[in-house]
């Protein structure tokens, strides 16, 4: 008797905690009617070669696992991604033990404005910034057998998929 009673309460308290739940993606608001988007190559301001189609590589791949957006051709997507490298930045991260002159790690950093437009009424969405970072540590056994552009080159593909995630977490979930 006493359970029959509480029952139809308890029930309504345990639904109550559903009650503002939304199943799939929440873009944000100017988002809310993109299903596909279009990612041409990237425009590259930086002295660095063949840089911009791994950016766009990497971002393509990260629309793609991330599922809040389709990819598509730049004629018959809904809004089209362009994006703008502007600068590769390397800071040294720590010293080699005995000469503070020389570094043993360093840190890449990408800095990428990009803009998302309608692709029928030219309107733009979107305009923000985002960087994407990694280190990584100089080979060879000295100073002067050390190639540190061959490491930075090697560590490019790391920094433009910590971009690519960064950038992707921003148009999916707004933040």
């Amino acid at each position: 008797m006493i359970i029959s009673r509480f029952f139809p309460v308890l029930a309504a308290f345990a639904l109550a905690g559903c009650a503002g739940y939304v199943q799939g993606p929440i873009k944000p608001t100017p988002m809310a009617n993109v299903k596909t988007i279009a990612v041409p190559n990237f425009v590259n301001d930086t002295l660095e070669t063949r840089v911009e189609v791994q950016l766009a590589n990497s971002l393509i791949k990260q629309i793609q696992q991330d599922g809040t957006y389709r990819i598509a051709d730049e004629k018959s997507a809904d809004a089209i991604l362009e994006g703008k490298l502007e600068q590769i930045q390397r800071k040294p991260e720590r010293s080699v033990q005995g000469n503070t002159l020389l570094s043993k790690e360093y840190e890449l950093i990408l800095s990428v404005s990009y803009r998302i437009t309608d692709r029928v009424t030219g309107k733009e969405l979107v305009r923000r910034t985002v960087r994407g970072q990694t280190t990584f540590f100089v080979s060879g056994s000295n100073a002067l057998a050390a190639d540190v552009l061959q490491d930075e080159r090697q560590a490019l593909p790391l920094a433009a998929e910590d971009l690519a995630i960064r950038l992707v977490s921003q148009i999916s979930e707004g933040w």
